[in-house]
């Protein structure tokens, strides 16, 4: 935002002559102020400028000036195990996503998960809430993941960014949120989907990570300066706390303490819910992507925690079947077999999925989407989502060892008998034989 230019040194006279007019005795006889200037003496244009010039601009700088902003939605499901993509190619017209564009430092061998791009429809925008532009797309991934992607453009001053995520629509005459709008738009997706998902989950069941992309396309000054002068509202916005929630400071320095900027003009703060990314060029469409793998990558480990833990549950089940014998100790022998095939299918999705992240993060290595990469997964403790995962699934993979084992043990113990009985039942037959022949 153009700013008028500021000229220094002292202004000079309006009529030439006027000011040597004066006599040299009234001048030297005037009172000086505290910094040894004639008082009643104009200041320089530069001086003048030095108070006032600073508050017009704080002014103009303040909460209260609207600012353009697109706020980026990201909601993700967990619809089933895996997604045909191939299948639904032929159910919605949906077309591969080009891929990240390579910008800033970005490697050129990174690779991350390429899905399907299906573009949803564009609800009419609420003239009361002043929104400029909404587009809407879906993502749909092989692993079982659909995202939906809801993208607003407005002005908004800045005090009102907590706003946008209560932000109304008009679908079919209806107003409504936009998560709203986003939950029907994949409620009708996944109807059309179902064919093409293995293991399909109910609405209802399904796990979802939320993010939302505060873009900033303009702050009227340095971006590390406009931060520092509304921290306690920045702060309470990437937290999700009401805007006058007197957080403390140590929580603000911990919330805003670890910034990101690959040129001079652009800033991106992250936290766990939200981010704010400051660009007046609109170059983020790769932070972007590389927030949304965070959250997917986050999303396919809590589902696999989840299902560890019910597997867990199970197996303490069948522990207390094995141990009980009799009837019980029948009926958990026949679907064993079944649930140790199933216990290895779940093994192979888990180390997939952590070789995926350990990939990730080995590719995008120390570049600068690396490093937001990084934070992002410490933001999610998405070591301590791994460690879970890997022990939950040796301590699954570990009980039932020991009930293969157990009922291993229990069939040899059957077969000696068995063995046993045989070697003495035919003898006696044989013996009997005889003397019935004699």
């Amino acid at each position: 935002m153009g700013r008028r230019a500021s000229h220094g040194g002292p202004r000079q006279p309006r009529f030439p002559g006027a000011e040597g007019a004066r006599p040299e005795s009234f001048r030297a006889e005037r009172v000086r102020d505290g910094a040894g200037r004639p008082l009643g003496e104009r200041r320089g244009r530069g001086e003048r400028r030095g108070s006032f010039g600073r508050d017009r601009r704080a002014r103009r700088r303040g909460p209260d000036l609207p600012l353009l902003v697109e706020a980026v939605f990201f909601y993700l499901h967990d619809v089933g195990r895996s997604v045909d993509l191939i299948k639904v190619a032929d159910l919605v017209p949906a077309h591969p996503d080009l891929g990240i564009a390579k910008r800033r430092d970005t490697p050129a061998s990174l690779t991350l998960p390429t899905p399907l791009i299906l573009q949803l429809g564009t609800p009419e925008l609420s003239k009361s809430e002043g929104f400029e532009r909404l587009s809407a797309q879906a993502k749909i991934y092989a692993e079982g993941v659909v995202t939906i992607v809801v993208r607003l453009k407005t002005r908004l001053p800045m005090s009102e960014l907590h706003g946008l995520e209560g932000g109304a629509v008009i679908s079919q005459g209806r107003r409504i949120t936009i998560a709203e709008f986003a939950e029907e738009g994949f409620s009708r997706l996944f109807e059309a989907l179902t064919p093409a998902v293995s293991e399909p989950r109910a609405l209802v069941d399904m796990d979802r990570e939320s993010y939302l992309a505060f873009c900033l396309l303009e702050c009227g000054e340095d971006p590390v300066n406009f931060i520092e002068r509304n921290r306690d509202y920045c702060a309470s916005l990437l937290i999700g706390e009401e805007p006058n929630s007197s957080l403390h400071d140590s929580q603000i320095a911990a919330t805003l303490g670890r910034p990101f900027s690959y040129r001079m003009g652009d800033l991106a703060v992250f936290e766990l819910d939200r981010c704010i990314i400051i660009d007046p060029r609109g170059d983020y469409e790769d932070l972007l992507l590389i927030a949304e793998h965070a959250n997917y990558q986050l999303l396919e480990l809590r589902v696999l925690d989840k299902l560890l833990d019910t597997w867990l549950d199970e197996a303490e089940d069948d522990i207390r079947n094995l141990s009980s014998g009799g009837r019980r100790l029948s009926r958990l022998r026949r679907p064993m077999m079944v649930k140790v095939a199933h216990i290895q299918a779940l093994r192979f999705d888990a180390l997939f999925i952590l070789e995926n992240l350990e990939n990730s993060s080995k590719i995008i290595g120390d570049y600068y989407l690396g490093q937001v990469y990084a934070r992002l997964c410490e933001i999610f403790n998405t070591e301590g989502w791994k460690w879970s995962v890997e022990r939950r699934l040796d301590a699954l993979q570990d009980v039932y060892d020991m009930v293969k084992s157990d009922a291993g043990e229990s069939r040899m113990m059957t077969l000696e008998v068995i063995f046993i009985i045989v070697c003495i039942i035919f003898p006696i037959i044989q013996i009997v034989q005889v003397m019935i022949g004699k």
